[in-house]
């Protein structure tokens, strides 16, 4: 397995929300990779690169790839011999079909789900517990006290230390927390949303004000936007990217898109990023994701690979933060044409 390349940065490391847990800035996710289209041996091939810059959060959910995700980052950790309190191992809990063949309660928020459904993640895993577990949607369905009452069970039990959700609402996050205090227990810590250049709303207005009053972290995804936001598809769908290969479900969703008007206005912008890229002698990927990095409300943001050289452009990012004036933020906004209003979002 190749060495990462002179002349990275080195890691920076930020807490996650209110807690004491320190995460990598840049953290690397399973998401339409491991485990499905990427075989075992770039898998372990890319958490090892994403090992040895310093990355040492890993994220996951019991949904990806039927299980399978799991299944390899669980056995690259043992592959590799590391040190179990040396890395910060996430994964979410909602889509359980891999658990068994009747659906209806393998999905959701149950409190039957969430501890079974853990149980099947660790299990898969092979490890005895996960340091964040996530609710990886809501569940409209089953009370939040139910939810709220078993993540803590999880947290007792020492399979987990810290729970939190992924594309809740504020309103559904402020419950939680009014649930938790009401009965004495841990609120939800994080939250794992999209966020991008082209996906800002939830993030710097929504959630705005669960900073100050909850502590709320964040680990967003897709900070390229399905690779959008790199400029690789101003010309088109390369067959192997991952519009052109997944057949995810998001993914399948934002292939219905290619060709229509908002798609064609997510091209243009992308195009008009460019010269701002260049001017900083930045790749646009560099830029889109030291973007997200300047949010200091973002804990980590997750980034996905299927060869090691993706996840040594990733880290880049980090010295291109500090690229970023104020001036060239308001450059970008006015580019965008997206800021949110009321909006606070703190650049430094």
């Amino acid at each position: 397995m190749m060495s990462p390349p002179p002349g990275l940065p080195k890691m920076e490391y930020r807490f996650l929300g209110r807690s004491g847990l320190q995460v990598s800035a840049i953290s690397l996710g399973g998401w339409l990779t491991y485990g499905g289209h990427v075989e075992k041996e770039n898998t372990f091939a890319c958490m090892k690169a994403a090992y040895d810059v310093g990355i040492n959060f890993f994220d996951c959910a019991e949904g990806y790839a039927g299980g399978e995700s799991e299944r390899v980052m669980g056995e690259a950790i043992r592959k590799f011999g590391w040190k179990r309190n040396d890395l910060v191992i996430s994964t979410k809990i909602y889509w359980g079909s891999a658990n068994g063949e009747n659906p209806v309660n393998n999905v959701g928020l149950s409190r039957k789900h969430i501890i079974e459904g853990v149980d099947a993640s660790l299990e898969r895993l092979g490890l005895k517990y996960v340091d964040l577990i996530y609710a990886h949607r809501p569940d409209r369905n089953t009370p939040i006290e139910e939810t709220v009452r078993a993540f803590n069970h999880i947290i007792n039990t020492g399979k987990a230390f810290y729970w939190g959700t992924s594309e809740w609402t504020a309103e559904e996050i402020s419950s939680a927390w009014r649930y938790a205090d009401k009965l004495g227990l841990i609120g939800p810590l994080m939250e794992q949303p999209q966020y991008n250049m082209l996906a800002r709303e939830k993030v710097e207005k929504e959630y705005e004000r669960l900073y100050e009053e909850i502590g709320l972290g964040l680990t967003i995804f897709s900070p390229l936007k399905i690779g959008i936001l790199t400029g690789k598809y101003n010309e088109g769908i390369p067959k192997d990217s991952r519009l052109g290969s997944s057949d995810d479900d998001f993914v399948k969703n934002m292939n219905k898109r290619v060709g229509d008007e908002s798609w064609k206005k997510d091209i243009e912008v992308v195009a008009k990023l460019k010269p701002i890229a260049d001017r900083l002698e930045i790749s646009q990927a560099t830029l889109a994701m030291a973007w997200v990095l300047k949010n200091k409300n973002v804990s980590s943001a997750i980034t996905g690979a299927s060869r090691p050289e993706q996840v040594y452009d990733s880290v880049k990012a980090l010295v291109a933060v500090e690229k970023l004036t104020p001036d060239i933020m308001n450059e970008i906004d006015d580019i965008l044409g997206n800021k949110p209003t009321l909006l606070t979002r703190r650049y430094s």
